[in-house]
Formats: C-alpha cells, structure tokens, sequence
C-alpha cells in the first residue's frame, strides 16, 4: 500500500501538488503524510470529529475536485470545520476530544498505527484544517497514492 499526503492549498496549487506526487515528490514541509492509509481512513475520522464536536449526520464524503487527478480529493467544509474544533472543543469530562478522536480512529480495523501516533497525525490534520482561510479560496485536500 501506499500513503496518503493532506495539504491545504488553493485549487490551482492542489492540482500541482497532485501531479508532483504522482510523478513521486517527497512530502511538502506543511503536509501529513500518513503511510498505509487510504481516503476511506481519513473520511472515518471525519465521522469520528464530526461525532465528538456534535456535529454528526453531515456530509464527510470527500470529493473528487478535477477530472484532471483522481488521486486528488477535496475536503468538504463540515468535515474541515470538525477538524479544527477537535483543537479547542470543550467538554464537560475529563478527556480530551482530540485524544479521544485518535484513539477511537486507530481502534478502526486494520489501522497500521496505535493510539500514541493517532493523536500526532490527528492533531497535524486538526491544524492544518484550523489554517484553512476561505477568504484565500484555500482548501484542504486529500492524495491517495
């Protein structure tokens, strides 16, 4: 299996970056590579953010931004918008969401990575959703090798 490389960038520039990785770039300093996982990961931990921040029942689905890359998927906003909660949501427990998302996704079947690297990848991907600036026409955006 390959990995997975999350970046936000604007829709030009994730069209660049998707051809430089399928020509075979190494990671981008602001990107998380995640080896062995695949878009369906990563759209599991959008159901397990969006479930922890209450904001259940929207769509997580990733998309396909251009024809000209199917490696190259987009975020949708809800899923971005959950992402970046995990970094300040409160609860009224003890636990941490964040922690509490990581651990729940490495529990997922054949997860190549434990508890301890979960809540690394999980809060680079909650970072890099927070950097997110609409106003920038930037966006995050998936590559599947």
């Amino acid at each position: 299996m390959g990995f997975t490389e999350v970046f936000v960038s604007t829709h030009d520039e994730a069209l660049k970056r998707a051809a430089a990785l399928d020509g075979g770039a190494p990671a981008a300093p602001a990107a998380v590579r995640i080896a062995d996982i695949t878009d369906f990961e990563i759209e599991r931990l959008g159901d397990l953010a969006g479930t922890a921040v209450h904001a259940a029942g929207a769509d997580y689905e990733l998309a396909m931004v251009d024809v000209a890359s199917d490696s190259l998927l987009g975020v949708p906003p809800a899923m971005v918008r959950a992402l970046a909660e995990l970094l300040s949501y409160e609860t009224e427990g003890e636990g941490d969401v964040l922690e509490d998302v990581a651990e729940g996704w490495a529990a997922e079947e054949d997860m190549p990575f434990a508890s301890e690297q979960a809540v690394r990848y999980v809060r680079q991907l909650a970072e890099l959703a927070a950097a997110v600036d609409p106003a920038s026409k930037s966006g995050l955006y998936v590559w599947t090798a």
